[in-house]
């Protein structure tokens, strides 16, 4: 993270601390003055396009700073938030856990921004996580009552061996097959899949996620399958009805994960070679496919930060 400061400040003791000073314009920062949601809009807009955004609230409030933050994580875009008062440096500086890029101050408040954040460091985070599929174990499977559940019909028919990765924990989301296998009772829908609760994270074809109640027709979600080949399709419609549901608790990786599904035998998780494993049928200690990462997320984007799902 840097400190910048003021141009216009009286020169500062400390000015070896300073990445910068700043006298109002620069060629590598778009200053963004943030008053409604609209404001936010633009500067969401000009993430990945610009090296810097400076961010100024005229009411402070977190969410768009978070927003901003969370957007920005993977691009080559860093965010910077000029800071009027001493108590607004914490929420800067730990936005989403890992904070903006910089922080611009008065001279006056150089000193607690220094030891907040410890002085002058670069935050370079462009990491990102790999999402690998990894098999996990069945740890229990239990009653969830009655909930919403959501079929998701695509515009095209997919493969078998291919689903969606959906889960309560956006690390670790179930491979949940599609319906085209065919069923005793049931004909085949090879362009549905049963995903799971209403709730549930669903990985989209951008990497990102959204929950299954915010996904609508138009939206490309990610296709996979065990052996990681990885294509979209688009949602052609929802249909979100109640039913009974079933708690599936796995492990994976020395850590624990779940997902809420439909009961019934035509919801099926991916196993290995290419099988299925319907999950009325499913049991303690069998093995299923999860797509693990150890990113956090921020309305869908991933970030690098610390939040725990349970």
């Amino acid at each position: 993270m840097q400190i910048w400061s003021d141009y216009t400040d009286e020169d500062p003791a400390n000015r070896e601390l300073i990445s910068r000073f700043w006298d109002g314009f620069s060629a590598d920062v778009s200053e963004v003055q943030i008053d409604d949601p609209s404001d936010q809009d633009e500067a969401m807009s000009l993430i990945g396009l610009v090296p810097w955004i400076l961010v100024r609230c005229s009411d402070w409030t977190m969410v768009p700073l978070e927003n901003l933050v969370a957007a920005s994580r993977g691009t080559s875009t860093r965010i910077a938030a000029a800071i009027d008062e001493e108590v607004e440096l914490n929420g800067a500086a730990f936005a989403l856990g890992g904070g903006v890029d910089a922080i611009l101050v008065k001279s006056h408040l150089i000193d607690d921004a220094v030891s907040i954040i410890g002085g002058k460091w670069d935050k370079e985070e462009n990491r990102e996580a790999e999402a690998v599929i990894e098999e996990a174990r069945i740890l229990s499977i239990e009653g969830a009552g009655v909930g919403e559940r959501v079929c998701v019909d695509l515009t095209r028919r997919i493969n078998d061996g291919h689903g969606m990765a959906i889960g309560s924990i956006s690390g670790k989301l179930c491979l949940i097959h599609g319906e085209t296998i065919r069923s005793d009772y049931v004909p085949t829908r090879p362009f549905r899949v049963n995903a799971g609760a209403i709730h549930s994270y669903a990985l989209m074809a951008d990497g990102k996620t959204k929950y299954l109640s915010e996904l609508s027709s138009g939206d490309e979600v990610a296709i996979l399958s065990s052996s990681g080949n990885l294509n979209k399709a688009t949602v052609g419609r929802l249909k979100v009805e109640t039913r009974p549901l079933l708690l599936i608790r796995f492990e994976v990786a020395g850590s624990e994960g779940q997902v809420v599904v439909q009961q019934a035998e035509t919801v099926r998780m991916i196993s290995r070679n290419e099988g299925v494993i319907s999950v009325t049928d499913a049991k303690e200690g069998d093995e299923i496919f999860v797509l693990t990462d150890s990113v956090a997320r921020h309305v869908g984007f991933a970030l690098n930060a610390e939040v725990e799902e349970k």
